[in-house]
């Protein structure tokens, strides 16, 4: 059994900006070290952000757009090769497999997960 690696308190977890998007956008990103995506996310009154997400293995780009998604979006922007990824997609990760949260698609957009 594996042991969670630290705590944070709930005051640190409130920091956590997680919110629901849909995917507007896919393409593909061939600049990109690790097989990935360029993602545009609508999160309603948060705007639209973009993301590199490394989700290639489980899901094909005709199938993201319209999906709805859980990413953190206070992150600072990060640059990855020439694309700027302005939240994090969020997944359960099984080695180089990563499969998306989302949420029911009735949820509106720029909802906070708590």
């Amino acid at each position: 059994m594996n042991k969670v690696s630290s705590q944070i308190s709930l005051e640190d977890f409130s920091k956590i900006e997680m919110r629901v998007g849909t995917i507007v956008k896919a393409k593909d990103f061939p600049e990109a070290k690790r097989p990935a995506y360029k993602l545009e996310i609508d999160f309603g009154e948060f705007g639209i952000k973009k993301s590199s997400a490394q989700i290639t293995e489980l899901y094909n780009l005709e199938d993201l757009v319209g999906r709805k998604i859980v990413a953190v979006i206070n992150f600072p922007p990060k640059q990855i090769a020439n694309f700027m990824s302005e939240c994090l997609v969020l997944g359960a990760v099984d080695e180089a497999q990563i499969s998306l949260l989302g949420v029911d698609e009735t949820v509106k957009n720029g909802l906070r997960i708590a």
